[in-house]
């Protein structure tokens, strides 16, 4: 985990589809993800960025492994403590809101039965549910310590030989 003046920069490749198979058989076509790490003069460079501007690849990586050549979007974050960052809140500060099923609120809340020895989890989801969530604003700070980048523009030199193709992100399943 990146300590004191760094982020963590998790950049997605859009450019890239992939294909796996998940468990029950169906073929699923997803962008590989890879992870690096932000600081020095390019932490500070960041520093006072919205989610949703596009910065230059060279402000992402470290030695050989610059993205020269790419633009990337900001499309979100965390904070030290996980706190996901927000697109519609304003400034870098942590606030409570109240939300609806959206970014950070799934909108349901899980039960557990046990019947006869046996456990059953599900999901259960009312009508109208709001639940007052704590995150983060759109701009980056010092507190931010997780940086979600998207490629708007690639370069000559592929993702996975600049960033290494052993460390890209696992799909999501």
């Amino acid at each position: 985990m990146a300590e004191g003046n760094s982020f963590v920069a998790v950049v997605n490749d859009t450019t890239t589809k992939l294909t796996r198979t998940t468990s029950s058989g169906k073929e699923k076509t997803y962008s590989p993800s890879y992870k690096t790490v932000i600081s020095g003069t390019n932490h500070a460079q960041l520093l006072g960025k919205k989610i949703g501007d596009v910065i230059e690849g060279v402000f992402v990586g470290e030695g050989e492994s610059l993205l020269t050549g790419y633009k990337l979007e900001i499309t979100g974050g965390s904070d030290k403590t996980g706190t996901p960052m927000r697109r519609d809140l304003q400034g870098g500060s942590r606030q409570a809101i109240l939300v609806t099923a959206s970014t950070g609120f799934k909108g349901h809340y899980l039960v557990s039965k046990t019947k006869k020895g046996e456990k059953k989890r599900f999901r259960y989801k009312p009508e109208g549910m709001r639940m007052r969530r704590v995150f983060r604003g759109n701009t980056i700070t010092q507190d931010t310590r997780q940086i979600n980048l998207k490629v708007v523009d690639a370069g000559n030199i592929g993702l996975d030989t600049l960033l290494g193709a052993g460390e890209g992100a696992a799909p999501a399943e």
